[in-house]
């Protein structure tokens, strides 16, 4: 901590002018977080952390072998309290590191903006970009009118952050936020309070003692909307439309998967769901109310002063506001009704009781348009009296917010997995008599069976029939959307989807199951339809190549298109299908895994034109992503991602998963969290409007679908076809104790075994990161550049190099895939990565894997190298440079100490007597490299 409170005037004088505010904040941080170690820890303890962080910043920079070898030697002596306590050190530096650099992005954006700069990936760019395309504000208008942007909040286990610690490092952010404001007077007082929060952090528990809930996961969750999501998104549509100069009709909603995502999670139950409906229902109506106290307070227009439309004076009469002091402020008295109804409302939905009561709970609001009307009335009043700019700081952004989020927040989708559906419904036949073992037919079999259920008005559920307990679980989980949907609104749950949809049936087993929970109405082959949308979730390198074949076949069904036709609303009905990016890259690799998803999608809009050609009702389809926090998972920017995907795959549609802790690090600070919806706004416009229709050259297509089987084969030489592979990854990595830690609702294996095919993709991604391989995002490109130069033997070699660097700078989806591996190969650290490797007891096996990882890492650095012309990492990523180097030299001590203590817990492990203490320091050492490294999971 002292290197941060005390820089060398060389490397103070080696940062650039105008990062000098970012390492003030920076030493700040460290310092007060030093004095604060010494208080509580003592000054031996402060002296031995600096001792550590030296020799681990001469391991890393310079190759110190002595250096490297005193590190190990003061490692192991350490006891497990000094541990604990280094390791607590360094982690919460990470954390600070983070709020540091946060507040300085939000600074230079801010210089950036005031000097009348464009970034990339900001509205007004984007707007700039399509006036200069000639496109209308009519057009773009009318497009967002049209358009359905969804990120879609997820609990995965990479989320290692308690509750706790998020609120004290967001009270630290607010005070950074001021600190430009400190007065020198103040500064005294400002570095109290500062120091007390990080006194707070320091006496606060990272760790849960417990397995964390859906309950849990659900609050953590919505915290997230109190400091974001509420606030950013209505002011996110205000600066959309002061761009445009019109109103922007809704477009831009949230998805929530938390509370009804039941793949691979027994503890997501019918409870839980209702649950999370109550939880939602009860924030957003709870910031309603707040809204309507604070507009009361502030629209204490008079009668005397100012007059009101007849409209808005009747809905001042309807309250039941009779106090003599409010007599002449008709806005106030409406407000004060207002509020009584929706405390009402709460009362009815949830049974929670408002904070304040001018008079008692009225009659509820129906419907969150009902409510909006009465807003509508106030503001149609105040602007035609010359109040507008009464209506714009608060009264507008409210509307929009219940335009958004309505009663009920965010849609909750569902999912399982396809053979949980299949059990329930041969359970179902079976005890019906109509199909005794409805799994062991074929495909055909099952369809026609299927097709029969759904064209028969009879329900197949028995009375009083005694079926499984998971039967009855998943029944009570549709029939809980079904009464979700009748108490919250429609938008409450749209989607039931399917992982591992490997067939046609799996389709229809959702449909069948709608059925009979009564949200699927009329007769498939007569007036049917769906209250939710079937989505289809296509995860295996398999699946991804199956996808158009199996919605080809789906489609062709009599009667489905009519249904999904039936479902359209204003003449526009939908299709969502989601794309699993983790699964695909652990079956394929990473290069496979973007290239299969680029012929998924290609496919899928070829069809899905085909069956809107000429039809009264075209069918709007709608991509799912489903992204992860890591590249080898679908992470990585946004903004490039989407501007990367195939020509005419986003037309204004686009959902997308945020997982685990790339929540926090996107959306806990509310200006970052609105930078980063504009971006999905922004891309999303660019995609639709800008991006040709025409795909990349058949020479780009051919070299890439070379490439991807290059790819894979080196990818799963390795990972399925290594005797010992398994092994290694269970050995060299921490994953074993990352299944132990108390992060994630739900198991890290999908089945109780070792295999690397059961094992989640987010912990595989997850372990590859906290070695410092992230081997998910690169393995297999080095390999796979080697056979495609060398083809046509020496002399084919500069013509295909030269046909590698044209794509890299005119097709967006290989670049971007280059962009995302650049990144990773970045953050990557094979010096590191070898302590890991030490883990491996077998030394052959040891060997030969890390040998084979380390000759592709260097295949593929210099594959980049080659394609892109930059020799060194990050080149077009100043900002990835700047965080990698004020905050790598403090993640490297925790990688060397979770080495130690994992050798030490393993090594204890099988005497029954391991040190609790050793394993805490483990998943503390755990918790701040994930925080460190920032998109990990």
């Amino acid at each position: 901590m002292a290197a941060a409170s005390r820089p060398s005037r060389n490397r103070a004088a080696a940062v650039p002018e105008k990062d000098l505010p970012l390492v003030e904040d920076i030493r700040l941080l460290g310092r007060i977080l030093g004095d604060v170690i010494r208080e509580q820890e003592g000054k031996k303890a402060f002296e031995l952390i600096e001792q550590i962080r030296q020799l681990s910043v001469a391991f890393r920079r310079h190759d110190d072998k002595q250096a490297d070898r005193d590190l190990k030697k003061l490692l192991k002596k350490l006891t497990a309290d000094q541990t604990v306590s280094v390791i607590r050190a360094f982690t919460y530096f990470s954390h600070l590191a983070n709020l540091a650099e946060d507040r300085h992005h939000i600074r230079r954006r801010a210089i950036h903006e005031r000097a009348g700069g464009l970034q990339q990936g900001s509205l007004a760019m984007t707007m700039q970009r399509l006036k200069d395309a000639g496109i209308p504000r009519k057009k773009i208008v009318q497009t967002l009118a049209q358009s359905h942007v969804s990120p879609v909040l997820t609990a995965h286990p990479t989320e290692v952050q308690r509750k706790s610690i998020l609120d004290a490092e967001r009270a630290i952010a607010a005070l950074l936020a001021g600190r430009d404001q400190v007065l020198p007077r103040d500064e005294a007082d400002f570095e109290l309070q500062l120091r007390a929060r990080v006194t707070q952090l320091w006496q606060t528990r990272l760790l849960r003692f417990t397995k964390l809930t859906v309950a849990d996961e659900i609050e953590n969750a919505l915290s997230y909307y109190q400091t974001t999501f509420l606030t950013q998104i209505p002011r996110l549509y205000r600066d959309l439309e002061d761009s445009l100069g019109e109103r922007v009709e809704p477009f831009l909603r949230m998805g929530q998967w938390i509370g009804g995502d039941r793949d691979g999670n027994p503890n997501v139950t019918a409870p839980t769901l209702e649950l999370a409906l109550h939880s939602q229902a009860d924030m957003v109506l709870r910031h309603h109310l707040t809204q309507v106290h604070l507009l009361g307070a502030e629209l204490s227009v008079s009668a005397m002063l100012a007059t009101v439309t007849p409209e808005m004076q009747a809905l001042a009469e309807r309250s039941p506001d009779t106090n003599a002091h409010r007599q002449d402020e008709p806005y106030r008295r409406a407000l004060t009704g207002m509020y009584a109804r929706l405390a009402g409302t709460l009362q009815t939905l949830t049974g929670g009781e408002a904070a304040r009561h001018a008079v008692a709970p009225q009659a509820p609001y129906l419907h969150a348009s009902e409510f909006l009307t009465d807003l509508q009335t106030i503001e149609a009043s105040l602007v035609v009296n010359h109040g507008a700019a009464l209506a714009r700081a608060r009264l507008r952004p409210l509307m929009r917010a219940v335009e958004v989020f309505g009663f009920h927040l965010a849609t909750i989708d569902l999912r399982q997995s396809s053979d949980k559906h299949e059990e329930v419904v041969a359970e179902l036949l079976a005890t019906a008599r109509i199909e005794a073992d409805y799994s062991a037919l074929d495909e055909e079999a099952k369809r026609t069976v299927l097709l029969r259920q759904l064209n028969d008005a009879r329900p197949l559920r028995l009375p009083g029939a005694a079926y499984s307990p998971h039967t009855v679980s998943e029944l009570a989980i549709f029939d809980t959307a079904r009464s979700g949907r009748e108490r919250f609104g429609a938008n409450t749950i749209r989607h039931a989807i399917i992982s591992h949809t490997e067939t046609v049936s799996d389709l229809l087993e959702v449909m069948l199951l709608q059925k009979e929970s009564g949200l699927m109405h009329g007769l498939l082959s007569e007036s049917a339809v769906c209250d939710l949308i079937v989505v289809p979730l296509f995860e295996t390198i398999e699946d991804l190549r199956n996808a158009a074949p199996i919605m080809r076949d789906y489609y062709a069904l009599p009667g489905v298109k009519a249904m999904v036709q039936r479902g359209a609303s204003d003449g526009y009905c939908e299709q969502d299908i989601m794309l699993g990016y983790s699964d695909s890259n652990k079956d394929g690799g990473i290069f496979t895994s973007n290239w299969e998803l680029y012929r998924a999608e290609t496919a899928l809009v070829e069809l899905f034109d085909a069956l809107s050609h000429k039809a009264k009702k075209p069918i709007q389809l709608r991509m799912f992503h489903g992204r992860g926090g890591t590249v080898g998972r679908g992470g990585g920017p946004a903004y490039q991602a989407i501007l990367a995907q195939p020509p005419g795959t986003v037309r204004g549609q686009i959902r997308l998963t945020e997982q685990g802790e790339v929540i926090g690090s996107k959306y806990a600070n509310p200006e970052i969290g609105r930078r980063n919806l504009e971006t999905l706004v922004a891309a999303t416009l660019e995609a639709t409007l800008l991006q040709t229709t025409q795909d990349a050259p058949e020479a780009f297509l051919e070299a890439a679908n070379e490439l991807s089987l290059a790819s894979m084969a080196a990818y799963r030489a390795l990972v399925y076809e290594t005797p010992g592979f398994t092994d290694y990854f269970f050995s060299s990595t921490p994953i074993r104790e990352i299944a132990e830690l108390n992060i994630g609702s739900r198991p890290a294996s999908r089945k109780a075994s070792q295999k690397i095919e059961d094992l989640r993709a987010i912990p595989w991604g997850f372990s590859w990161g906290q070695c410092r391989l992230t081997l998910p995002g690169w393995y297999g490109f080095g390999s796979a550049i080697q056979t495609f130069l060398q083809r046509n033997g020496p002399k084919g070699v500069s013509k295909q190099k030269a046909l590698l660097q044209k794509m890299v700078s005119e097709w967006p989806f290989f670049n971007a895939l280059l962009s995302n591996m650049d990144m990773v190969i970045a953050k990557s650290d094979l010096a590191l990565a070898s302590r890991y490797a030490d883990l491996v007891e077998d030394k052959r096996l040891r060997t030969k894997v890390f040998s084979a990882i380390e000759a592709e890492w260097h295949r593929t650095a210099e594959a980049l190298t080659l394609i892109t012309g930059a020799k060194q990492r990050l080149v077009n990523n100043e900002a990835l440079q700047r965080s990698i180097r004020h905050r790598f030299p403090y993640i490297d001590p925790l990688h060397h100490l979770q080495v130690e203590l994992v050798r030490r817990y393993r090594a204890d492990e099988h005497q029954a007597h391991s040190d609790d203490k050793v394993r805490r320091g483990i998943h503390i050492s755990i918790n701040g490299i994930a925080a460190g490294l920032r998109n990990t999971g």
